[in-house]
């Protein structure tokens, strides 16, 4: 029998989350045939590690158009657009249902092992480009298999690599063996054993983004409830005006008051803020901890600590293939400049579509969080845009590819570029940083305004 040929093959999509499962449901729509592989035992599994967590976008935001008409013809109903979903609601009536709609599409218990083209290492470029895609798995019964590929969808996403307490980038010393005391997510206040874990005790919170605020708030909550809960958040930066996000500016109103929910955790003593202090050390004093800081600070001891400094991408199944990314963010070149925190502290992103995720091998793209890299405020419509081009592309309709439009919404929140200490800088965007009215653009156009 002869082996098939590219144009046979199916489109191999890694994950199946929110952007995942959307690239499907646009592959379907094109008329090409993907093959969605998740390593975990159902739709959107890490989404339901976080269920008790509220999302900022509301359900019309958070649903991709081409599931929908998938969906539409067996009796789902759409949720209230105006409502906000937790990731256990977002799993269940939509993650779920729509990959039932794409039945075999979807294989369960198939982890991504290696990525690469069929008989060529990276080294080689002979005819590379006519080979297609293989990619190794491996089953939840520790099985293995190859499965040819015309072209590769990434959306694996970051949930597993959760970034550490140290401020260098790499877990603080004494932070692996204090991992009994030391959580990489937000707790889930609702379960009995976690409510036990924090109630009465001291938690030291490490994080600054939208996480973080989840964590303040609900312990803040929890403080209410339960005498002597405290926590002690830790900042590497100062407190300025934007420390707490867009309040009130925010055009995701959600995310803008979960913001102000952790500023009043702060203002009503439940939480005390700790700024410019970076974790070099977790040490312990019975059964506490101390951590310690690079310039020499020690805190009182805490009970629990919570991490929540943003997450990385896993490249290690994708090292035989060659990938353009910035060398800070571990994002794709294009898209780099667009989303580096370092430059930028709005929210939102010039829209971006193949053009900006295209790599030096050709139809592999890393989309969803994982084409950000390291860098965060993704929104999941960023990603349901980033794979109607992608799709596009693939089936070959360029013009369609690069016809991507999308309004995002302001943050609210401006500031300069690599103001790392300067909390009173960073009120400024003077620095470089820049906030706008929403904007609408095509690929390819220069961001007139927006960030």
């Amino acid at each position: 029998m002869n082996a098939p040929t590219n144009g046979q093959l199916p489109v191999v999509v890694i994950g199946a989350g929110p952007v995942g499962l959307a690239a499907a449901a646009r592959l379907v729509e094109r008329g090409l045939e993907p093959l969605v592989l998740e390593a975990g035992p159902s739709a959107g599994t890490a989404v339901r590690d976080w269920a008790h967590v509220r999302l900022f976008s509301a359900w019309a935001e958070v649903t991709d158009p081409a599931a929908e008409k998938l969906l539409a013809p067996t009796g789902w109903t759409r949720p209230d657009g105006a409502a906000y979903p937790t990731g256990g609601d977002w799993a269940e009536r939509y993650l779920q249902p729509l990959a039932d709609v794409l039945g075999d599409k979807v294989r369960y218990g198939a982890a991504v092992t290696g990525v690469a083209r069929a008989g060529r290492d990276r080294i080689v470029d002979a005819d590379r480009d006519e080979q297609p895609f293989t990619v190794h798995l491996r089953s939840a019964d520790g099985r293995e298999e190859r499965i040819g590929a015309r072209a590769v969808i990434d959306a694996s996403g970051t949930w597993g690599a959760p970034g550490p307490m140290g401020a260098d980038g790499l877990p603080a010393l004494g932070e692996k063996a204090a991992s009994d005391r030391v959580t990489y997510h937000v707790p889930d206040l609702r379960d009995p054993a976690a409510r036990a874990r924090y109630a009465g005790r001291r938690t030291a919170v490490v994080g600054s983004g939208a996480s973080a605020f989840t964590a303040l708030a609900q312990l803040a909550g929890l403080a209410q409830e339960q005498p002597g809960t405290h926590t002690t958040w830790i900042l590497r930066r100062g407190i300025g005006a934007n420390t707490f996000g867009g309040g009130e500016a925010d055009q995701l109103p959600a995310r803008g008051a979960l913001g102000l929910r952790a500023k009043a955790a702060v203002e009503a003593g439940h939480a005390s803020a700790v700024t410019g202090f970076r974790t070099q050390a977790v040490e312990r004093d019975g059964d506490r901890l101390v951590l310690v800081a690079e310039d020499g600070r020690r805190l009182d001891p805490v009970d629990e600590v919570v991490v929540l400094t943003g997450f990385r991408p896993d490249l290690s199944f994708l090292s035989e293939v060659r990938l353009g990314l910035d060398e800070r963010l571990q994002a794709p070149t294009a898209l780099a400049p667009l989303i580096d925190p370092n430059v930028h502290s709005c929210g939102t992103v010039y829209p971006h579509g193949v053009n900006e995720l295209s790599h030096p091998e050709k139809d592999i793209y890393l989309v969803g969080m994982k084409s950000y890299g390291r860098a965060p405020r993704f929104l999941a419509m960023t990603g349901y845009e980033q794979v109607r081009s992608v799709t596009a592309a693939i089936a070959g309709d360029r013009e369609a590819a690069e016809r991507v439009e999308l309004t995002l919404p302001e943050t609210g929140v401006c500031g300069g570029a690599g103001l790392y200490d300067d909390p009173d800088a960073a009120q400024s965007t003077d620095g470089g940083g820049c906030c706008a009215a929403p904007v609408t653009l095509r690929i390819g156009a220069p961001p007139a305004g927006g960030c």
